[in-house]
């Protein structure tokens, strides 16, 4: 854990023996603080310097309890590890080390073995349910879950993105010890486990600190949910690192992915995060730690993180798939065969140039290698954050997403799935939350006005075809049905693709990819793209894609093996006719030993 001095503590409840329990509190706007249990009993917490207040007391694991302010008002901890009743329950007391492990030389993987499954746990049934599933993602070719975020929030149903209370797993999903089970499962797989984390902002009901810790934040500087965080605190700072090592160290999660640092906007403050998680962690354990970050700031990426997720990657292949140009689809319009090429040689697309809002974004990042960028085609974000929460596959023609999948599964990139994805599952991913009166209003007239940038989702759709992210409805049609019926075709052909293609990626992509360098790519013809990248034995990747609806000249490198073709006869169409078909995707190692490169084709 961080240091600490004389007059510094870590937050919350920390279980010292079977019938003690020291609790903390920094408080620096309250005048008293006192330790109120269920069982009726109220102690006051002592005075100490900076602002904290602190309490030894007979207390065993199990213990509910709360803090009462001023004895005006009563509030769960802000470190609270375990909650009884959600926010207006009780914090309990746990013993983070009270599980025992059936994994415990784990050490995690490599990260440039990485394939990624977004999931949220609450739209899968909770953590027994989400276990249920990981033989299947092991068998399909997945290496890592990524659990959208599990921090306690208002009410029963959210993304995670609200959370409040951020040291407590989310009740209804289960119990510490069931998410340590899900954890110790995924590891006996083989699967590592990456938690999304929170650092930007509380959600908007439920957060005390401004009533007692008004220095947590910034009121002169707001993000898009209210005040900015006040990293300058040591306080502050400490609250969030040590979370972080609580995922990393008590529940042996292999990652993390913080989202938005762009809100957070304090390079000094990811440098600690990043610096303590590595001084904190065994040196032979596999930790990684990822972005989301609309700055596109490659500094971070050279030593701190692993990788960032490559928004700007999946904007130019959904504008490309799709033809929607609305709200910022609109940066991807015009020149989009380059600006893929771009991506694909480089990482980033905005490296500096100015965005639709006149300001420049990001920074040169050709020197980072393809694995510092996570690639997708769809998220919680990119599906969420539409009217309707349609998913790809009905929103573009099946054989260019066929093409689309390829290149994110075969690229020398790190792929991440949703959930649902590798099915073609019918249902929405919708935005869902649990909130009531005014605060419940808000929310369905922000969603409304979002909308409104979106001229294929705009305000001018029938109201009753908008979901209501407050109805229990909204929730239960956002939960997926992942195993197509026996007699889906279409669905079992899309996982059938899936197997395909992670299978390849296992036995052909991934043992040359620790040390991979793009190479370059050119444009063919709108819409069309051909890459190259320098692998790990010397052998060169060569994947072209054609996301449009006409041919595009091009020829297969003589010596080629070819790895894998979206459509049939396509390397045969290639040899003799040298064109590449509409909507497909050729991929193909030149230099590599012949028996390590069996062609495949998607219709097998």
């Amino acid at each position: 854990m961080p240091s600490q001095t004389v007059d510094t503590w870590h937050h919350g409840a920390q279980w010292l023996n079977a019938q003690e329990t020291r609790f903390a509190l920094w408080a620096p706007d309250a005048r008293s603080v006192s330790l109120t249990l269920q069982n009726g009993h109220s102690l006051a917490m002592q005075p100490q310097p900076d602002g904290w207040f602190v309490r030894t007391a007979p207390c065993p694991k199990g213990t509910r309890y709360r803090y009462c302010i001023n004895d005006d008002y009563e509030v769960p901890d802000p470190a609270s590890r375990s909650q009884d009743g959600g926010l207006e329950g009780y914090s309990v007391v746990i013993d983070t080390r009270d599980y025992s492990w059936q994994t415990p030389h784990w050490k995690g993987r490599p990260w440039h073995e990485a394939v990624i499954y977004e999931l949220h746990v609450g739209a899968l049934g909770g953590y027994a349910e989400v276990a249920r599933l990981l033989p299947r993602l092991a068998q399909l070719g997945v290496t890592a879950i990524e659990l959208m975020p599990l921090a306690q929030y208002s009410g029963h149903r959210n993304w995670g993105y609200d959370g409040v209370l951020l040291y407590a797993p989310h009740d209804t999903y289960g119990s510490p010890n069931a998410l340590k089970q899900l954890i110790d499962q995924a590891h006996g797989l083989g699967l590592m486990v990456i938690v999304d984390v929170v650092y930007n902002h509380f959600g908007p009901q439920g957060n005390f600190l401004p009533g007692y810790a008004k220095a947590f934040f910034l009121e002169h500087s707001h993000t898009p949910w209210g005040a900015r965080i006040n990293y300058e605190r040591r306080e502050v700072r400490d609250f969030f690192i040590d979370n972080a090592l609580m995922w990393l160290l008590d529940y042996r999660v292999d990652g993390l992915r913080l989202d938005a640092v762009h809100a957070i906007n304090d390079s000094r403050f990811l440098h600690e995060l990043a610096q303590q998680v590595r001084q904190h962690t065994a040196p032979d354990r596999h930790v990684w730690l990822n972005l989301e970050n609309e700055f596109n700031q490659a500094f971070l990426l050279e030593e701190d993180y692993n990788a960032q997720w490559n928004d700007d990657g999946h904007n130019v292949l959904h504008v490309m798939l799709t033809g929607e140009t609305d709200a910022y689809y609109a940066e991807f319009a015009h020149n989009k065969s380059e600006k893929l090429a771009r991506c694909l040689s480089e990482g980033f697309i905005f490296q500096g140039q100015h965005d639709r809002h006149g300001k420049a974004r990001g920074e040169p990042c050709a020197h980072l290698p393809p694995s510092a960028f996570i690639l997708f085609l769809q998220n919680h974000d990119q599906i969420g954050n539409r009217a309707r929460g349609e998913r790809l596959h009905q929103l573009c023609p099946a054989p260019a997403l066929r093409a689309a999948t390829t290149l994110l599964l075969l690229s020398p990139m790190i792929p991440l799935l949703f959930m649902g994805e590798e099915t073609a599952t019918p249902e929405p991913f919708l935005f869902f939350t649990d909130y009531t009166g005014e605060l419940a209003q808000a929310v369905s007239d922000g969603r409304r006005k979002e909308f409104a940038h979106f001229i294929t989702h705009g305000d001018h759709a029938p109201p009753d075809t908008l979901a209501d992210p407050n109805q229990r409805e909204t929730f239960e049609r956002a939960r997926p049905s992942l195993n197509p019926a026996a007699d889906d075709a279409s669905r079992g052909a899309m996982l059938a693709l899936y197997t395909q293609l992670l299978r390849i990626r296992h036995q052909s992509i991934i043992p040359r990819l620790q040390g991979a360098r793009a190479l370059g790519a050119h444009v063919l013809s709108a819409g069309a793209v051909a890459a190259r990248w320098r692998m790990a034995d010397n052998s060169v990747l060569q994947i072209a894609i054609n996301l449009s609806d006409q041919p595009a000249a091009h020829t297969l490198v003589p010596d080629s093996a070819v790895l894998f073709e979206s459509q049939a006869n396509l390397a045969m169409d290639l040899q003799d006719n040298h064109r590449l078909q509409p909507y497909s995707a050729l991929v193909s190692l030149v230099g590599a030993p012949p028996s390590s490169s069996p062609m495949e084709s998607a219709h097998e």
